[in-house]
């Protein structure tokens, strides 16, 4: 019976290869699973490394002379120590503990803004910045890669790495072997992220779909930012170290299964177009002018959150409960915005959406230094979730619009270029973020990013109308007008499979 029901279920992937939907929802848990084990390690590491360097201190002192800073969206690890009065008289009994909401109501044990608040964590910033530094060195390699093998092998290749690393955090007891999974996952990241977009984009020819599918993979993205760090942290504080990966590693397994059965990633197949090279595209002003969109717009949040939880300690004394809590309404409304405007944005014009939500950006994060508690963050976070969101939905599916106007319809390379300018941000950010902040003061760094968006945001103009190749206009309107029963004659859409494979099952076999 088992055997039978598993002939069965394998019968029935097979037949569902056919459909796009079940395309997307392997890219859409491929990022999530991306973006869960990026910060499901942010309250797990820091903790782990502590108590690894230094066994002997028990959790009581670990808790009163450290608290951790953790970003959920560079993974930057600040660590604030505060002191400990430790009396030298001789007492004939210990004085009792002062209570929590004592110690908060002291205000010599709030930070001052002149005191040394915060020291750099050199092994845990190095150990999460690793992921990062080696997605934006492999992203250039591949992209062309795809160009020539297609989408199949690297996404599963992604997913292979993906569950190494995986398995290495839960089961490494050093700081190398952290360190080395650390930096596999940002070579499996860089190939399910490039290989993944560049497949919806092959198989979602529509610009109207293909914005909404990239919307809704974009939606797995936020999900795993806003479900990692409780998931980590409760399953590390009541289960172990090792449960979080493993319960990920099974996830990663169930993707696996259905990349084999639906990609079936079992041979190389020769690119049917050649692809334009990619430092072409580079030099392409409108794709640069998208990208820079998507890097600047990042940026913004980059910056906000390795600096906002400092400033929160200085003027609000916040609860360490409260650094974590208020970039919620950030990950809430990005998870929002990218699948309201992945539809959206076409109806209204993506240039005109990215506009918005440039310019929103820019209010958003000027207007965060007013608050003056946690509950005044809630409407510039959300605010700079949301338009961040407005960006990215627009900005990922107008790069492949801009390879079919323009160039050839492989678009590997320039989803390559589109995840260069997202790392760039969240790597660029905090570092200038930081050291802008400590000179000139939080309130004016906000002002700065802002003042850089809105700047910018008028580029988008140029994304109006770009001008392309007569001949490629024809062939997208054409394709646009005959959405319903779509061919894929003039092209091949989806690199590595058989020409003749309808990737439609509403495809109608007696329109021709």
């Amino acid at each position: 019976m088992a055997l039978e029901s598993l002939c069965f279920l394998r019968q029935w992937l097979r037949e569902e290869h056919r459909s796009r939907k079940l395309i997307l929802f392997i890219v859409f848990v491929a990022l999530l699973l991306d973006n869960m084990l990026m910060t499901v390690v942010v309250p797990i590491i820091p903790n782990y490394l502590y108590q690894m360097d230094k066994p002997a201190t028990s959790p009581q002192n670990l808790s009163s002379s450290f608290q951790n800073i953790v970003s959920l969206y560079d993974n930057s690890i600040k660590t604030s120590s505060t002191s400990t009065q430790v009396s030298t008289s001789p007492s004939p009994s210990p004085s009792p503990s002062p209570s929590p909401g004592l110690v908060r109501a002291n205000s010599s044990d709030c930070p001052s803004s002149k005191s040394s608040l915060v020291n750099e964590n050199v092994k845990v910033g190095l150990l999460f910045a690793s992921k990062a530094t080696v997605q934006l060195i492999t992203n250039p390699f591949i992209g062309p890669l795809t160009n020539r093998i297609g989408y199949q092998i690297p996404i599963f290749a992604g997913f292979c790495i993906m569950f190494l690393s995986t398995i290495m955090f839960a089961f490494s007891s050093s700081y190398a072997l952290l360190f080395v999974a650390r930096s596999l996952q940002g070579v499996g990241s860089s190939c399910s992220s490039v290989a993944g977009m560049g497949m919806l984009a092959s198989v979602y020819t529509d610009d109207e779909e293909r914005g909404h599918a990239i919307g809704i993979a974009l939606g797995g993205l936020a999900m795993g930012v806003l479900v990692g760090p409780p998931f980590g942290s409760v399953l590390y504080e009541f289960v172990g170290k090792t449960a979080p990966f493993l319960i990920l590693a099974f996830i990663a397994l169930f993707d696996g299964a259905l990349q084999l059965f639906v990609l079936q990633p079992t041979k190389v197949e020769p690119e049917s177009q050649k692809g334009t090279p990619l430092l072409t595209l580079m030099k392409d002003p409108y794709i640069i002018i998208a990208a820079g969109a998507i890097c600047f717009g990042n940026m913004g949040i980059a910056m906000l959150e390795p600096t906002l939880p400092i400033w929160m300690m200085e003027t609000m004394c916040a609860a360490k409960w409260q650094l974590g809590v208020a970039f919620l309404p950030a990950s809430i409304s990005y998870l929002i915005g990218t699948n309201i405007f992945g539809t959206l944005a076409h109806r209204m014009g993506r240039w005109l959406c990215a506009l918005i939500g440039m310019v929103l950006v820019g209010i958003s994060v000027i207007c965060v230094p007013f608050a003056s508690n946690i509950y005044g963050l809630i409407l510039p976070n959300f605010g700079v979730g949301f338009a961040i969101g407005m960006v990215d939905s627009s900005m990922m599916p107008i790069m492949g619009y801009l390879v079919d106007l323009r160039h050839v319809s492989v678009y590997g390379s320039v989803y390559a270029i589109a995840d260069v300018a997202f790392c760039m941000g969240f790597a660029l950010g905090p570092s200038i973020g930081g050291s802008i902040a400590q000179s000139i003061g939080f309130p004016w760094l906000m002002t700065i990013i802002g003042l850089v968006d809105i700047m910018f945001a008028p580029l988008c103009l140029f994304l109006r109308s770009p001008p392309g190749n007569e001949e490629k206009i024809a062939i997208l309107m054409d394709s646009n007008c005959s959405m319903k029963t779509r061919t894929y004659s003039t092209q091949e859409p989806y690199q590595g499979q058989d020409p003749d494979l309808d990737l439609d099952p509403d495809y109608d076999e007696d329109y021709d």
